[in-house]
């Protein structure tokens, strides 16, 4: 696989020999330039995931509509977020396009939301939830037999989760990652080979160094996400994880999972359900993918 594409990589593995694979959430270890971005490279194509949904048309089957609080649904608070960023970037960030993998209440599965992003040639994938704590088992004394003290164990909701959680996919999904890029990206770049040889060793090489790419860049995301929520807005935030997260890791593109807030915390569903809760949201969002599209782009230069 003899490309332009390929010597550019190469030549930048030269520079980045000395680099240390080890991986760290610390945004500090990872601002070596993405030696596989091409020249001139625009972030062009946003895909904004509303997390769950509703039945399927036409279907009795099962579906999931995510958390609930007290009084909403997951499903609802995801699409009406999603519809207000979709809005957004496109008023702000000039040249970019959004597009939704759902734009009605209706379900969609995790693979059409991944296809979906795909088709349309993403170059970030954001997917929007709602986060809750499952109930927990307590053990209260109801009364006593022979001098002896008779428990019943009972679950009672647990309210105390509070904020924001950024996830990016695990290691242990790469192989399901390696098959998305081989479908999607590689088929779409003429200047490399449509259908690489697996046990070519520069093919091997090119793949390896996308999933690093979307790797560091998916953390990266999650990064100026995750300031923007904590240091702009002074909300709490649970931190980074990493989950092996299907549609995350099926979607050939850097990707991450925004847990906007605990539905069945009273506090954090009131902000999810109101207008301020909302545009506040996705204003941190703008200001994150500003951050974002500004680097990508630099490097490229």
């Amino acid at each position: 696989m003899k490309n332009k594409a390929l010597k550019r990589l190469i030549y930048g593995l030269l520079v980045l020999l000395p680099l240390s694979p080890l991986f760290s959430f610390a945004l500090s270890s990872l601002q070596n330039q993405d030696t596989t971005v091409s020249p001139g490279y625009k972030l062009k194509t946003i895909i904004v995931d509303a997390g769950h949904g509703g039945h399927h048309s036409g279907s009795t089957g099962n579906f999931s509509q995510g958390a609930s609080g007290s009084y909403s649904l997951e499903r609802n608070v995801t699409l009406a977020i999603a519809l207000k960023l979709q809005k957004a970037i496109e008023k702000d960030l000039p040249g970019v396009k959004a597009v939704l993998t759902r734009s009605t209440e209706e379900d969609v599965s995790w693979q059409r939301r991944a296809e979906i992003a795909n088709e349309n040639k993403g170059n970030l994938f954001i997917s929007l939830h709602c986060n809750s704590l499952p109930g927990r088992r307590v053990r209260e004394v109801v009364g006593h037999k022979h001098g002896k003290a008779i428990y019943r164990s009972t679950e009672v909701a647990d309210r105390s989760g509070k904020g924001v959680l950024l996830l990016v996919y695990g290691f242990h999904r790469t192989k399901e990652e390696e098959k998305a890029i081989k479908e999607n990206l590689i088929e779409d770049d003429t200047e490399m080979n449509t259908n690489p040889d697996p046990n070519d060793p520069e093919s091997i090489i090119l793949m390896n160094e996308y999933k690093r790419k979307y790797r560091r860049q998916s953390i990266k995301m999650a990064e100026l996400l995750n300031t923007e929520f904590t240091e702009t807005d002074g909300r709490h935030s649970d931190g980074i994880r990493e989950q092996g997260i299907l549609v995350l890791c099926h979607s050939a593109m850097p990707a991450v999972l925004v847990e906007t807030g605990y539905i069945n915390n009273p506090d954090d569903e009131a902000y999810l359900n109101s207008e301020d809760g909302q545009n506040e949201i996705v204003a941190s969002i703008i200001r994150a993918i500003t951050n974002y599209k500004a680097e990508v782009e630099q490097v490229s230069q």
